[in-house]
């Protein structure tokens, strides 16, 4: 049994650290060819970010490990794979339900990590991107990696979800971690500035978040920050070093 779960973390832990690697390179490309010269000499920066993030890879890997073989063993978990299991307008329902658990833990979490003293300790890991790059993602510190590890895990015994809905509550939150990290904004403008972009986080709202550090916690919503008066609305990315790296290739 004990071999059995070491095996079950070390798959999820190659897991979590090759969707890192394709997700962030991915971003990372489409960063190169749409803001050439964006992340110019920050290769060393790049370096400790995947650095750091290959090590939370393992933190957030064994807890899914175990929690994936107390699923298929023993049927641990809340997980479903027949989806007539529960009624088909429920599966959009879970990924909300998971997303506004994860996104309240994010916020209280992250707000937490902003404590001059937890600060120090942890969260100046991630800060230490100036500005972050899409490699930044998961740049933690291994107890901020940990605060982040357990919540997934957690849920999956309190909340149903079919093991499809798990996988796209997984994407989501891959790709909003990556994409608001890397410097621009993917998203048109009338999203971002419109109806839509009041509710949802996107990396220009995050954006803010890197630039003043006391407000724009949430992950995926803005309703904590609008609830809570953390929301400072959106950030500005580098066009003076886009336009500078443009005129030196002219």
């Amino acid at each position: 049994m004990v071999a059995a779960i070491l095996l079950s973390a070390l798959a999820m832990t190659l897991i979590v650290g090759v969707r890192y690697l394709i997700a962030s390179g991915g971003f990372a490309l489409a960063t190169r060819v749409r803001q050439p010269g964006l992340y110019r000499g920050q290769g060393r920066q790049i370096g400790r970010e995947i650095g750091w993030s290959l090590a939370s890879a393992a933190i957030y890997g064994i807890p899914a490990g175990v929690v994936a073989w107390g699923w298929q063993a023993r049927g641990w978990t809340r997980i479903y794979e027949d989806v007539g299991g529960y009624p088909l307008w429920y599966l959009p329902v879970s990924v909300l339900l998971y997303l506004a658990a994860h996104d309240t833990w994010f916020y209280w979490t992250h707000r937490w990590m902003h404590a001059p003293r937890l600060f120090r300790i942890a969260h100046a890991v991630h800060h230490a991107s100036r500005p972050p790059t899409a490699w930044a993602a998961m740049s933690f510190h291994p107890w901020e990696a940990l605060t982040g590890a357990v919540v997934i895990p957690a849920l999956v015994f309190l909340i149903p979800i079919h093991v499809g809905a798990l996988g796209v509550v997984l994407s989501i939150m891959t790709i909003m971690g990556v994409s608001n990290h890397m410097g621009w904004e993917m998203f048109p403008r009338w999203m971002v500035r419109g109806p839509i972009g009041r509710w949802l986080i996107t990396a220009s709202h995050h954006q803010r978040h890197h630039e003043q550090y006391r407000c724009n916690y949430g992950l995926y919503f803005r309703v904590w920050d609008r609830l809570c008066g953390t929301d400072r609305g959106l950030g500005e990315f580098r066009r003076e070093f886009r336009r500078d790296f443009r005129k030196e290739q002219a």
